[in-house]
């Protein structure tokens, strides 16, 4: 079988792709911001297509991704969190003036799905304070060790000097 020669049209129709290292940052920043894929390539001028790909391809592109949509979603969430705690205006019907709204049912669930996780890093929190607690206790009796041994070197330690054999 003779070998197909290339389409001109494809290889035309296909754009140029931006060098990665151009288009990546601004998409990364983007996606961190909105959480919103189409409007990070949109911003960063690639399709989403082409980022999906480099995405497949490219195990530290595939990591920053993930990590730029943790972060995208840790500011959906806080600004949740700061509906939730301020309310929203909302018009009554009628009203010249609008009320101050609080959503309770998800304020309580975003509550629960967070619990495991609070409980999670205060433990990771008081493990930490008693690590140090111990150090602090352990360099209290290594300097108490230090005087017992510089009293024991001493000649005018007597016999009532309080001295490990």
């Amino acid at each position: 079988m003779a070998d197909k020669p290339k389409s001109r049209r494809t290889a035309a129709a296909r754009p140029a792709r931006k060098p990665f290292a151009r288009w990546a940052k601004v998409f990364l920043s983007e996606l961190a911001a909105t959480s919103n894929i189409s409007a990070a390539a949109r911003k960063a001028g690639i399709t989403t297509a082409t980022a999906y790909d480099q995405r497949r391809h490219d195990a530290e592109f595939n990591r920053a991704w993930q990590r730029a949509l943790c972060e995208g979603y840790d500011h959906l969430e806080m600004e949740l969190l700061r509906r939730l705690r301020d309310g929203e205006i909302k018009p009554a019907a009628g009203a010249k003036k609008g009320t101050r709204t609080f959503d309770n049912a998800t304020a309580l669930r975003l509550l629960a799905a967070h619990r495991e996780a609070a409980a999670r890093q205060r433990a990771i929190h008081s493990n930490q304070d008693s690590e140090a607690i111990i150090q602090s206790i352990n360099a209290k009796l290594e300097v108490m060790r230090q005087r017992r041994l510089a009293a024991a070197a001493t000649p005018e330690a007597g016999p009532d000097a309080d001295v490990e054999p």
